[in-house]
């Protein structure tokens, strides 16, 4: 059985600031696990003071990033890098957000190393709701930041005499409904409160599913009266774009485009992974807002179609934006889980006739998920 518990800290984009807090410490200390490594420096980032991890814990000791690859355990937000994925020992576990149906050549590499996980993002309740989440903090922040941009693209933005702005919102699902309500509010509470004091019209929001979105000619007529376009989109075909770049055209000039599905573009596999907005760049915690002639263009793959450009919102967490808050949602979310781990063994995890948080976290598990999306 598991005992004891890495934390490592994730050395990605600067903006990347998320650790998981010391409550869940505190959490673990209270259970069977034996030990708890944290790196030197984990929670810095975010104003967490090594002396809280270690106050909420006597378990609790900080070491190396290496050793904290080492433990039985090895829990991290986002996927550790290749690099990092090599030293973590076969025997051990690995929970991390590593999205399986987006990520099919880390799915390859993580079944290659051999190493046993559990993909955050894909434990999920009986119905298929996912347990550790932020869906709210995806569709408030990757809003505000959208209209903050409109805000400086629209002349008319604040002014009282315009007409709504139009959002349309690709994809009817979790994130899409967080997107819509916080369209309605501009994303942000205290400027709704403002320009609705001085009578200037709201947003009006248009929700399109699959139904409608492959006819190009309702598309474009969307698209024609759309100030904001937001991918919310969870497709069973990501080699598939939903809006063409050719589409694009149609946007007003001073449309701003989201992306908050945060799908990768991948041409390591055949057919090649793309976004559903074509020639949209992929963001990151250190950049999030691209202008038309942002650099960003020219690095891109050439197989991606970026003729047609419109000011773009894209980031690869849209969380990590807010890190504190953020963390204090996955901490409360992933305590059930690790309990699990220390009770029952990997192997005798039951999908069916386990606890509720049991069937969840085999369902996450790597092998299982494999089993039933065989490709």
């Amino acid at each position: 059985m598991p005992a004891t518990f890495g934390f490592p800290r994730m050395h990605l984009e600067a903006g990347e600031r998320r650790a998981f807090l010391p409550g869940l410490m505190a959490d673990l200390d209270a259970t069977s696990a034996e030990a708890i490594v944290v790196e030197e420096g984990y929670g810095d980032a975010m104003g967490v003071a090594i002396e809280d991890y270690l106050g909420a814990s006597a378990k609790l000791r900080v070491g190396t990033w290496e050793e904290c690859l080492g433990q039985d355990v090895v829990v991290q937000v986002r996927c550790p890098n290749d690099r990092a994925l090599e030293r973590i020992r076969p025997d051990s576990l690995l929970l991390a957000m590593l999205h399986y149906p987006t990520r099919p050549g880390r799915v390859a590499m993580l079944a290659q190393l051999g190493i046993r996980c559990v993909s955050l993002d894909s434990i999920e309740d009986d119905l298929g709701r996912r347990l550790v989440e932020n869906m709210h903090a995806v569709g408030w922040n990757g809003i505000r930041a959208a209209f903050r941009e409109l805000a400086t693209t629209y002349r008319r933005f604040d002014a009282p005499g315009r007409r709504p702005i139009r959002v349309t919102v690709l994809g009817a699902g979790s994130v899409a409904g967080h997107a819509i309500q916080a369209a309605t509010h501009y994303g942000d509470d205290d400027l709704h409160r403002r320009l609705g004091s001085r009578h200037v019209l709201g947003v009006e929001v248009t929700v399109l599913d699959q139904a409608v979105t492959w006819d190009e000619n309702t598309m474009l007529s969307r698209l024609e009266r759309t100030d904001v376009l937001v991918d919310a989109t969870r497709r069973p075909d990501p080699t598939k774009p939903v809006i063409p770049n050719e589409w694009m055209e149609a946007l007003p000039q001073h449309a701003v485009v989201l992306d908050l599905a945060a799908d990768p573009y991948d041409f390591a596999t055949s057919p090649p992974q793309v976004k559903a907005i074509e020639g949209l760049p992929q963001g990151s915690l250190d950049q999030y807002v691209f202008a038309p002639d942002d650099p960003v263009y020219k690095e891109m793959d050439h197989r991606v179609d970026t003729a047609n450009r419109r000011l773009a919102v894209s980031c690869y967490s849209w969380p990590g934006v807010e890190p504190l808050a953020c963390m204090e949602v996955y901490s409360r979310q992933v305590e059930p889980f690790l309990r699990v781990i220390l009770e029952r063994p990997l192997e005798s995890w039951d999908e069916v006739h386990g606890t509720h948080d049991e069937r969840a976290i085999a369902r996450a598990e790597l092998g299982r998920w494999r089993r039933r999306h065989p490709r």
